[in-house]
């Protein structure tokens, strides 16, 4: 990051009043009456229906549409470790993309515990004050139980956006880009390079959408995952391939797809020259990709390449699904987000890509044109029609699967 931007986000966060969300009120209180309405004394009439039916709080207060963004700050996006504290601005910032693109109201929560279970107590403890939980920057492999637990002994969704939204955006992206090479998902050899939240949670979305555990070959920092070998936890034991692969190299001969949730400039030329003819390289390490687009586009001109940034074509992008996908369950009180709530929201955002851009997006992005094809395999995050598409999707497939505890909003898209 340049010394000018590097002092432009400083500043963007500090003026003209520290950080990036604020409270703003929903109801008047400019007179004694609209005072006593709001506190003493006739705060107490709301209070009553709420203790008589918990329910009534999505009617009386804001728990229907409030999120809480809640850290412990063990995985600050490519970071590392640095304490709940240091989490906050990206707690912040996820608040502020949530109002912005879903206008859910939302709060960052960042907790100091000493382990997993007193993370889990802390939100258990909170979690009725919330619509939605989002969890976010929490290392593996706690994440995993952490949610696990979370979900099972909270009454409203829980998901851990670092795994579950990455895997939505990512999926989205891959089916439309094997579209585009003429390849299928349940046929194509997949290596992974990562073995963290996002990579598991990718890989696991994958299976559900017809990959063949067969086919994919994870790797972590010592190598591929194979049975027998060192190092091992039960997350990693899912892709556990039967291979004599040993190294990145090994597993990407003759490879369709490269995952790469792992760090920068780990893809070289030479490996990405063995996989098969027209391969999908999706290099979303943060801020710099395992591999450089201009390195792969030099050394191979049959590829498509995402990265998870925004000044190269097909930015794999979580805000195109975690707001929208907790819009749809908050609007009809989803208990959960689940696996077909999920796949709901990858085949949404992978069909928008497909269909006329509105000059409005181009505009923004400053395009004079834009088409489905090998620059264009996932929606622009400005794309305003993503609210109405995903959030539907996703309510509609609540109600479906019999989680939401409200009909199908009368005001969403038929």
């Amino acid at each position: 990051m340049s010394t000018d931007l590097k002092q432009a986000a400083l500043d963007y966060h500090e003026f003209p009043k520290p950080g990036k969300i604020s409270v703003e009120l929903s109801k008047p209180a400019e007179t004694a009456a609209q005072l006593a309405l709001a506190y003493s004394p006739g705060v107490a009439e709301p209070v009553r229906e709420i203790a008589r039916d918990p329910a009534n709080a999505y009617r009386y207060t804001g728990k229907g549409n409030l999120v809480a963004v809640i850290s412990d700050g063990s995985a600050i996006l490519g970071l590392g470790d640095l304490g709940p504290l240091a989490s906050k601005p990206v707690m912040e910032g996820k608040a502020l993309l949530f109002k912005r693109f879903a206008g859910i109201d939302s709060v960052d929560i960042e907790v100091n515990a000493e382990s997993p279970q007193a993370f889990i107590d802390t939100v258990t403890r909170i979690a009725d004050t919330f619509g939605g939980i989002n969890l976010e920057d929490i290392k593996a492999p706690e994440c995993f139980e952490i949610e696990r637990v979370l979900i099972e002994q909270c009454d409203i969704p829980v998901f851990h956006d670092d795994q579950h939204g990455t895997a939505i955006v990512t999926a989205a992206g891959m089916l439309n880009a094997l579209e585009i090479q003429g390849k299928t998902l349940h046929e194509a050899k997949i290596v992974c390079l990562g073995a963290g939240a996002a990579a598991v949670a990718c890989m696991r979305l994958l299976v559900s959408l017809g990959a063949k555990k067969s086919n994919l070959y994870m790797i972590d920092r010592r190598g591929v995952i194979y049975p027998g070998r060192e190092g091992l936890n039960q997350y990693k034991e899912e892709f556990l391939n039967d291979t004599g692969a040993r190294t990145l190299t090994d597993a990407l001969h003759g490879a369709d797809v490269f995952v790469g949730l792992s760090g920068a400039d780990l893809m070289s030329a030479e490996m990405l020259k063995v996989m098969a003819p027209r391969p999908i390289i999706f290099a979303c390490s943060n801020p710099d990709p395992e591999i450089r687009p201009e390195l792969a586009h030099a050394t191979r001109d049959d590829i498509i390449i995402a990265t998870g940034r925004s000044d190269y074509p097909n930015q794999v992008n979580n805000v195109l699904g975690f707001p929208f996908i907790f819009r749809g369950a908050l609007d009809v009180r989803a208990r959960r987000i689940n696996e077909a709530m999920k796949i709901a929201a990858v085949e949404s955002i992978r069909t928008l890509a497909k269909e006329p851009i509105p000059i409005e997006v181009l505009g923004a992005y400053n395009l004079a044109h834009l088409e489905f094809g090998r620059e264009y395999i996932i929606p622009k995050p400005m794309d305003v029609r993503l609210l109405s598409r995903v959030s539907a999707a996703v309510a509609q497939a609540a109600v479906e699967s019999g989680v939401a505890r409200l009909p199908y909003p009368k005001h969403y898209p038929l």
